[in-house]
């Protein structure tokens, strides 16, 4: 029966059941999505499990991670087994009654939840009786002992679901005695037998140091490895691989890579814009080339490729003056700024004035001369912090401060030369920096001193260096779109004129087998083009330039216009697809089997991620082997080392070989990639990232270096 809304209140019409249907919050996709079941590995079939010591992996281990870290770091590398019974004689431990608790740590990653549901159903299915208690808001609901009992209700709403709403997260690092205590009296008071940690790689470091803080507690602690970037991935002294890839990285990128790919399809029907879509990855390119790989951008910058640049022909000039020329090894700004516009004038040459740039965040702190900025502003942040009551940024709000703070200290350098954080040298080169970028440069470090990316606006600083210089091109007649012959013909034809008169005074390239035409270098304003057709006496000195003509030249005169995109929060809020799914419901039955044969100190992880999902094999790993030392505050602190992306890897050679073909800087059509939407369920070519089945398939052919 139809509805006539202007015959009934608004009350009425909101109480329709078609209409509570259409705007329920529950959507059919949404029970299909919770409904969903992910596969368990075939170890988990048997009745119980047991761990088994696997000594056939090295670590190097730091001396100061031994010492830090005695009880823990020795611990081996565990793979988890099934029984059908116990050993003889031994108490049914997986049938123990259990208090767990777990933490989610850092930012959101999709298949968190799932990580929490598999740990419930295993300890659940294990015995009844257990309970799970989940902090909430992060660590700090550890500090301040505050908590929510897991229900069934609970997990069953949030299966299979993106974010890590059910208890929240945050930022907080248990890095002090005063916490360690809170830490210990909140898992006392619970009665704790376990504590869960899930993050990334600060988090797991936090985890490594509970587990040695709780050892003589009997309070265990299990990391889970989490975060979208993909930089924590684990692999022995051989290169053998225990650990491939974080959870969420997988949804995180397929999120972006969707999205690009709408840029992409937006970029090539619009011809207008230049798309730059900045992606997540603090510190690591994963994300980027993976994105690379799902979508084919045109242009894609990889950090960890740009820190081995060596300008050869620099070196060269030098050589030839007697000289050595440092500055040649390493990317600068200049440099990456002058490739992406080789790229984006080859481009245009070909009537494409229009592509999609991908820039991961952390892109800066590849390129030398920034590191060096970032290192030493990070050294000067944390001195002035150690040795004053407030704190930098407290003490100098606004730029100027700041710079003028810089200044004296440059003032410092000429008085004492062994002063030399900061020299008038460093002062110079910074102040020639854009405010913006030296506002962020200066900007507050995170909770752990690291350098937040994700809040500069690095698309932009490289992206304005290369505005500049296209203009300069412009300038020179060198960034110029290319016309298209067919139309060029036509269009003279249409308004009486030979193209062929024309033509050798317009184009440095004309012939009619060229599918596109370049106007001459000379010819850059109406002036020019004037002048040019004056002196070649196609045109008389009195009578104006035929209109047509000078649309011909409009046509080929650029317009970069640019939109600027930031990937990151939106993938990690985004539901998981079905490797998440499934890997992360694995990890939680990982850790209640780690859990149950009394291991502390271990990352739950799955081997194998790269193989079919039947080759699957959980493990623990351990963690303090896998530390060493890094700056953090301007104090050398033992932290998880962090896995960048590997160019010598297939994925990666695959990238690099791929890459001129994707720029498509000749006449027809891109090379736009559609990785279709987000599953979760039934597998496809797609059910794990690309840069790991590349990597495995590499392997498998033998072309592999050894590296994943």
């Amino acid at each position: 029966m139809a509805i006539d809304p202007q015959s009934m209140d608004i009350k009425s019409f909101l109480d329709h059941p078609d209409v509570r249907q259409s705007t329920t919050s529950i959507s059919k996709a949404l029970l299909e999505r919770v409904r969903f079941s992910p596969p368990l590995c075939s170890v988990f079939s048997a009745p119980y499990t047991q761990l088994v010591k696997d000594d056939s992996y090295e670590f190097q281990i730091h001396p100061a991670t031994r010492e830090q870290l005695p009880d823990i770091i020795e611990n081996p590398v565990q793979r988890v087994v099934g029984r059908d019974d116990h050993f003889t004689g031994q108490e049914k431990i997986n049938e123990k009654k259990r208090n767990i608790g777990i933490v989610f740590s850092g930012g959101p990653a999709p298949g968190g939840h799932n990580v929490i549901a598999g740990l419930f159903d295993a300890m659940k299915a294990a015995n009844p009786e257990s309970r799970l208690y989940g902090f909430l808001l992060g660590p700090d609901g550890i500090l301040e002992n505050d908590y929510v009992e897991i229900t069934p209700d609970m997990v069953d709403s949030h299966r299979n679901l993106g974010g890590f709403s059910m208890i929240k997260t945050g930022r907080t690092k248990i890095d002090s005695r005063e916490k360690m205590e809170l830490s210990r009296e909140t898992c006392r008071n619970l009665n704790l037998d376990t504590l869960v940690i899930v993050g990334g790689d600060d988090s797991n470091t936090n985890a490594a140091f509970l587990a040695q803080e709780f050892y003589k507690d009997h309070i265990q602690v299990i990391g889970v490895p989490k975060t979208i970037d993909g930089d924590i991935q684990v692999r022995d002294l051989k290169g053998n691989i225990l650990c491939a890839m974080s959870f969420g990285f997988h949804s995180a990128a397929r999120a972006f890579a969707h999205n690009i790919n709408n840029l992409c399809s937006d970029g090539s029907s619009d011809v207008k814009y230049w798309h730059v879509c900045k992606v997540m990855g603090r510190v690591a390119s994963h994300l980027a080339l993976e994105v690379a790989l799902q979508v084919h951008p045109n242009i894609t910058l990889i950090g960890e490729e740009l820190s081995d640049f060596v300008d050869t022909a620099r070196i060269e000039r030098a050589e030839k003056a007697g000289t050595v020329d440092y500055t040649a090894y390493g990317m600068t700004l200049r440099h990456v700024s002058r490739r992406i516009c080789d790229a984006i004038v080859r481009r245009a040459a070909v009537g494409k004035n229009y592509g999609v740039i991908v820039i991961p965040e952390g892109v800066l702190e590849f390129i030398n001369e920034i590191q060096i900025f970032i290192i030493k502003l990070n050294t000067i942040i944390g001195e002035y912090n150690s040795t004053h009551d407030t704190d930098f940024h407290s003490d100098f709000l606004i730029l100027d401060d700041k710079l003028d703070y810089l200044r004296r200290m440059a003032r410092l350098s000429r008085e004492n030369r062994t002063f030399s954080v900061w020299n008038t040298r460093d002062d110079d080169l910074f102040n020639d920096l854009p405010a913006f970028f030296q506002e962020g440069l200066l900007m507050e470090r995170d909770s752990h001193g690291n350098f937040q990316f994700s809040q500069v606006e690095t698309d932009k600083v490289i992206m304005g260096l290369v505005k500049d210089y296209l203009n300069i091109l412009a300038e020179r007649g060198i960034y110029k779109i290319g016309i298209k012959m067919a139309w060029y013909s036509r269009t003279l034809e249409l308004a009486g004129l030979d193209p062929d008169f024309y033509g050798p005074v317009l184009f440095r390239n004309y012939n009619k087998k060229n599918e596109f035409l370049l106007v001459k270098k000379s010819i850059v304003s109406m002036k020019t083009l004037t002048q040019e057709l004056v002196d070649a006496g196609v045109v008389p000195k009195d009578q104006p330039v035929p209109e047509t003509i000078k649309r011909i030249y409009t046509a080929s005169v650029p317009k970069f216009k640019t939109q600027y995109h930031f990937y990151g929060y939106d993938g990690r809020g985004n539901d998981p697809t079905w490797f998440d799914c499934t890997y992360t419901y694995n990890l939680g039955y990982t850790v209640f089997s780690l859990v149950a044969n009394n291991a502390t100190g271990q990352m739950a992880a799955i081997r194998n991620l790269e193989k079919d999902f039947s080759e699957w094999e959980p493990i623990g790993i351990p963690i303090a082997p896998q530390m060493h030392l890094e700056d953090r505050k301007g104090k050398m602190t033992l932290v998880l080392e962090k896995s960048l992306v590997d160019i010598n890897a297939p994925a990666f050679n695959v990238f690099a070989a791929l890459r001129e073909k994707w720029l498509a800087a000749v006449p027809g059509p891109d090379c736009y990639r559609r990785p279709g939407p987000i599953r979760y369920s039934g597998e496809t070519e797609e059910s794990r990232p690309l840069t790991l089945r590349l990597n495995y398939l590499g392997a498998s052919s033998g072309k592999d270096t050894g590296k994943a």
